[in-house]
Parts: C-alpha cells; structure tokens; sequence
C-alpha cells in the first residue's frame, strides 16, 4: 500500500476513533435520540439528490438503515448521554467483530475456527475486567447497552454482506432515509416535542458541528474512502487499521475530555484488541508458517 494511502487509512480510523469525543459534545445539548435523528437526516439529504439508488432491494436498504440508525447509534447515543464514557464506549462497541462472526456462523453455517475462540476469550476476558470496575462513568447499563449497539452493528453487516457487492457511499445515502422516521417517532414519544423544541432553539454552533460531523466526516467521508481503499488494495492489507479506532477513541478522551485512564482500563483494551488482532492475524500467520 502506498504511503498516501497509508494515511487516508489512518485519517479515516482516526475519525472513527475521536468521533465518540464529537457524540460526547453532541450530547452536551441534544438528547439522543433526536440527535441520532439529525445524523441520519444530514446523512441522507441534500445527497439523496445527487446519489443514484444502488441497484439492491428496498429490503436491505430498510434493514440496514433501521439496524444503524435504531440499533447501533440510536443505543450508542443513549448510552454515551450518562451511562459509559466515550473511551470505553470506543472499546466496548468493538466486540461488533465477534457478534458478526457469531451470527455468521449460525445464519451461514460457516464453521467455527479454534483461533476464533481463542481470540473471543480475550475479549471476554477484557469484558469482565470491565465488569469489576464498574462505577458512575462505567455503569453496567451503559455496558449493556454498547454491547446491544456492537450486536445490531452486527446484524447490519450481515445485511451488507448478504448484499452483495454494492457502492457502500450509494448505499448508506439511501439506507440512513428508513433511520429518520423510527429515530423521530423514538424522541417525539420518549423525549418529548417540548425537549426536541427547546434542544433545537438553544442548539449552538458546537452543538451544529457535532451533528454535521456525524454525517459528513464520520459517515459519507469515513465509507468513502475506507471502501476506495478496500476496492484498491486486499482487505487483509487495510482491515488491521482498524484496530486503531478504540486507540484513538480512548486516547481523544483522554486528552480532550480528561477521561481517566487508569491501569485496568488500559489492560482491558489490551485484552480486547488482543482478541481482535488474534480474529485477524492468526490465518495470516497460519499460512506464512506453512
């Protein structure tokens, strides 16, 4: 992979990363909800205009879209409003990978590889550390609910893989329309025209910039060019980047929220993306000593 590519790679992880620093801020003036609803809205509009729908079925643009939107931010957002900070909510959300290879092995009969175990242990391993230092910044409510938001994230790539090859730009434009109406009906009914009224009228500039940014450069700059990258080079040269996101997630805490760090939950990463480098790594490894 060439050096410039490199760094849009890392550009695109650290986005993804800091971004839970950008929900936090967000969620200083809008509840959840209805800023998951805004998120979806810019997502979707003005491009809806100017992005061909992508030549799939209505079904799995629904589904993705509710999935996201409901299900993996719709849950993130309520949980990071008091539940879980944003470094840990970096981390936690990670065990995405082994629902989604969970449910592939269940839904698509694929077979169960022993490395994939070994590298689940770790991450469970790292979820229990968690588990023993839970307190107001950490609560298990907060837990629970970024572990619902990995599973439905799951669920949603299992859509997208089921699809097919498919433009992932075209088809999150289109997907994030079927996120609005649910995530609306959820704060009309939960939060409230009055709070949605009053979060709006007092909405600041920050508060604008935390929404636009979850559309723009988190959502349609952040597929764009992770699936530029991922149509250019082989997936197993790009997808270990990823690793970086909880990296950066914790580090932006850290510095820009003052989230402590303190020793277990450092070692909790370690735990966590060590089962995640074991899932990637191993079959690389396996073939090079063979």
């Amino acid at each position: 992979m060439p050096f410039s590519h490199l760094l849009l790679a890392l550009a695109v992880v650290a986005v993804w990363g800091t971004n839970f620093v950008v929900i936090r801020w967000g969620l200083n003036g809008l509840p959840p909800f209805l800023f998951a609803t805004l998120r979806f809205t810019f997502s979707a509009l003005p491009w809806l205009l100017f992005v061909p729908r992508p030549a799939i079925g209505w079904r799995p643009l629904a589904s993705f879209g509710v999935l996201l939107g409901v299900g993996q931010f719709g849950l993130l957002f309520l949980a990071m409003r008091s539940s879980i900070s944003p470094g840990m909510a970096s981390l936690v959300v990670q065990m995405q990978v082994f629902f989604t290879i969970g449910l592939s092995l269940v839904l698509m009969k694929e077979k169960v590889q022993p490395f994939q175990l070994a590298g689940l242990a770790l991450a469970v391993g790292g979820l229990g550390l968690i588990a023993t230092h839970l307190d107001a910044t950490v609560t298990a409510l907060g837990v629970a609910l970024v572990l619902g938001a990995g599973f439905c994230w799951a669920c949603a790539n299992l859509v997208v893989k089921r699809a097919g090859q498919v433009n992932m730009l075209h088809f999150t434009v289109w997907s994030s329309v079927f996120a609005v109406p649910p995530l609306l009906l959820l704060s009309l009914g939960l939060e409230g025209p009055a709070a949605i009224g009053g979060a709006l009228s007092a909405a600041g500039p920050v508060i604008w910039a935390s929404v636009l940014w979850q559309a723009l450069g988190n959502t349609l700059f952040g597929y764009a060019a992770w699936n530029w990258l991922l149509a250019r080079h082989p997936a197993a040269a790009v997808a270990p980047t990823a690793l970086l996101v909880p990296v950066f997630g914790m580090g932006a805490s850290a510095l820009m929220l003052g989230e402590a760090m303190p020793a277990w939950k450092l070692q909790a990463g370690a735990l966590v993306l060590g089962g995640l480098c074991v899932i990637l790594f191993w079959p690389r490894l396996r073939q090079r000593f063979r």
